[in-house]
């Protein structure tokens, strides 16, 4: 397989994933408002993107120090746990109640564990990936229906720069990272770049996360400069709330960036933290599940104009993070994801006819 396909394809799956997480928060939306799911009394209260905020940071510092003791397996034992919970919401609204216990629906609670199995037992990269997109999805629309407009755009502006900061700044996440990847949990959503590449193999963890190459199990030492801690989620994966932050150690030298493309490409795989997947899809389940204008009409999913312009401008910020990845240039993530999801966002709530004020949530 030459260096073109290898390309086209990881660009093609890692763009696959991210509709999958945005689309099934789409389809989640309005069953999980039906069910109680709604996490605040008021959606449209910004101080809540500040308190989750705050939320992540305590959690960040939380997990350092698990990983400073070496009892990194209480972080694999809450992702584990969180992603059961997750599971859990998403199939009791999708899977039929053929056969319930009291009001427990049984098919579903059988899937949520045979998720939280999958992931003890055979933590394969494409359980990981499936298990992301139910995470990630579940995630997103939770959130989405929690946070309004402004609350949502507000997530999205401060972690975008709080993960610039994390990756260009500070080096805060390097122990986290290093810990978090070498336990094969969904925190990350993985792109093999080989037929041949299995994530059980130990070294496994020798990828790209980002545009950051890892100094994890099996990879060059070197002074490791930043970290890309892909933002937070709602119990999905990253640093946020109930989980982890998908981060990853990047080890910058003072190569020559095609050189570093290069390398990047003879890896077997890359690593997408699915914070980047989760956070800028909170914006699309929130402008889908608040604002009623614009209007399509789309089986199943909930969507709008200003919703797919949020979609769509995510999509924008991945290729051209993708790029970057693939040409060795480290690049934070949800700069450009979140960003682009914002502009997209507000291109399509113009386009809806709403003024930039109601646009905006104010």
């Amino acid at each position: 397989m030459n260096d073109r396909t290898r390309v086209l394809l990881a660009v093609g799956l890692t763009v696959a994933l991210f509709l999958s997480v945005q689309l099934g928060a789409l389809a989640l939306v309005e069953p999980f408002y039906e069910g109680g799911h709604q996490s605040v009394e008021n959606p449209d209260d910004p101080t809540n993107s500040l308190v989750y905020f705050g939320i992540i940071l305590v959690a960040t510092a939380l997990m350092l120090v698990t990983i400073k003791y070496d009892v990194e397996w209480l972080i694999k034992a809450m992702i584990i746990g969180v992603s059961v919970m997750i599971s859990w919401y998403v199939f009791a609204e999708l899977v039929p109640s053929v056969v319930t216990v009291g009001s427990v629906n049984v098919v579903a609670a059988a899937a949520a564990v045979a998720v939280g199995g999958a992931l003890l037992l055979y933590p394969e990269w494409y359980v990981i990936d499936i298990t992301g997109v139910v995470m990630g999805a579940g995630a997103a629309a939770l959130f989405g229906i929690s946070f309004g407009l402004l609350p949502a755009l507000l997530l999205l502006t401060v972690l975008a720069v709080y993960d610039a900061i994390s990756v260009y700044g500070t080096e805060h996440m390097l122990d986290l990272a290093e810990g978090v990847m070498a336990l094969k949990i969904p925190v990350v959503l993985v792109v093999p770049t080989t037929l041949s590449f299995s994530y059980l193999d130990p070294e496994s963890t020798e990828g790209v996360v980002d545009g950051h190459e890892e100094t994890d199990a099996g990879s060059d030492t070197g002074d490791p400069s930043s970290v890309d801690d892909s933002s937070p989620t709602a119990a999905s994966s990253t640093d946020g709330g109930p989980r982890p932050d998908d981060t990853a150690a990047a080890d910058e030298t003072d190569a020559d960036p095609a050189a570093d493309g290069d390398d990047a490409l003879e890896r077997d795989a890359l690593f997408i933290g699915l914070g980047d997947a989760v956070i800028p899809t909170v914006l699309v389940a929130s402008a889908a599940y608040f604002l009623e204008v614009g209007t399509l009409d789309v089986p199943v999913i909930a969507l709008n104009v200003p919703a797919l312009g949020a979609l769509l401008g995510t999509i924008a910020g991945l290729l051209v993070l993708m790029y970057m990845v693939l040409k060795g240039r480290p690049h934070a993530g949800l700069p450009l994801l979140n960003g682009g999801a914002i502009a997209g966002y507000l291109v399509g709530a113009l386009a809806s006819g709403l003024s930039l004020a109601a646009a905006l949530g104010l």
